[in-house]
Parts: structure tokens; sequence; C-alpha cells
């Protein structure tokens, strides 16, 4: 009587390979980002809203009239991040 054991057919049979897509994503850094205009008193806010609320920026910019909340991310990463600082006060 030929038994042959369960783990010896596993290994006779192919592995499958997962898939894999080439996709090419354009990298998106913040350096590209435009520069935002704030008022002091924008400034002001968004930086006490900030301490108290923390990222939650569809807050913060709930709080400032015209202002979107990609906008108060963007103005806050660019004024806390010190390659950016350098772009801000050139201007």
């Amino acid at each position: 009587m030929n038994c042959s054991s369960p783990l010896q057919n596993m290994d006779i049979k192919p592995r499958k390979r997962a898939k894999t897509t080439h996709v090419e994503f354009e990298e998106v850094t913040s350096i590209k980002w435009k520069t935002i205009r704030m008022t002091e008193q924008e400034e002001d806010l968004i930086s006490r809203m900030h301490r108290l609320v923390g990222d939650r920026w569809v807050i913060i910019a709930g709080r400032i009239p015209g202002r979107k909340p990609e906008e108060i991310e963007r103005f806050w990463l660019m004024s806390h991040n010190e390659e950016f600082a350098g772009m801000m006060t050139q201007q």
C-alpha cells in the first residue's frame, strides 16, 4: 500500500505568488505647497484652538469663516516646520 503523507503533496504543489501591479505615483511633497497667508487674528485663533482640540482641522476651520480644513492644516504644518519657516520669512 502506497500512502503518501499530506505534507509531501503540499511540497509538490506550485506556490501561489502574490499579484503585484506596478503603479507609478507622483511623489507629493509639501515643498510644492503655495504659502498661505493668515491674518494675526487667524493665526492666534488657530494656535489657541490647536492647543484645545489638537489636529482636528475641521473644528478649527469651522471657527474661521472662509477657510477650509486643508488650508488650516497646511498653514499649521508650514509654520511649524523648519524647512517652511525659512521660506515663509523670505517672502
